[in-house]
């Protein structure tokens, strides 16, 4: 049988229902995974006929979570960022996304003066996802035509988080849903 969204929303309801931690939260990666295997699911969400740019699949009421399509046109590099106190699963679907993960040294947590460490850099291919805790920072880089789903612990459009200005060494608020602007 086809693992379909609405099964992958009430597994993760289940799996954050019952362990909304890091283990919860490597639990819907694997569930994201499995959802990335439904062809006929990434051809609706994030295939050829879908609309460009981001759009919200579901938003859990009670949990928070946020299941978003990703169709980008152009390529993008972002800038080091975090997403405050939520978390987020990126499932790479059509193309791929370079994902590096950074360590902040100067042991601060709020904007302002911060150093940042690159610990680890590595490609989402089609049908793998990875998870980002809270507070981790990390940047992303893919290609025009790249196409991904995300998953996040709340609507990020309502979560203060950092972006990272590595030359000038800061820490900069931001508000938006974007991490880039």
């Amino acid at each position: 049988m086809t693992y379909t969204l609405d099964a992958f929303v009430k597994d993760t309801q289940a799996a954050l229902g019952a362990d909304n931690s890091p283990a919860g939260r490597e639990k819907v990666r694997q569930l994201l995974e499995k959802l990335l295997t439904n062809k006929q699911f990434v051809d609706d969400a994030v295939g050829p006929a879908a609309p460009m740019g981001t759009r919200k699949l579901y938003e859990d009421r009670d949990l928070g979570f946020v299941v978003l399509a990703h169709v980008n046109a152009k390529g993008h590099k972002s800038p080091p960022h975090d997403h405050g106190s939520s978390w987020a699963v990126y499932g790479q679907a059509i193309k791929y996304t370079d994902m590096s993960e950074f360590r902040r040294l100067d042991g601060g947590s709020d904007a302002g003066d911060a150093r940042l460490e690159k610990v680890k850099s590595y490609r989402l291919e089609p049908g793998h996802a990875g998870v980002y805790d809270v507070g981790a920072v990390h940047a992303i880089d893919y290609p025009e035509g790249s196409r991904f789903v995300r998953v996040t612990g709340r609507d990020l459009d309502h979560v203060k988080r950092l972006k990272y200005d590595m030359a000038a060494g800061k820490a900069i608020t931001i508000e938006s849903a974007s991490a880039s602007r």
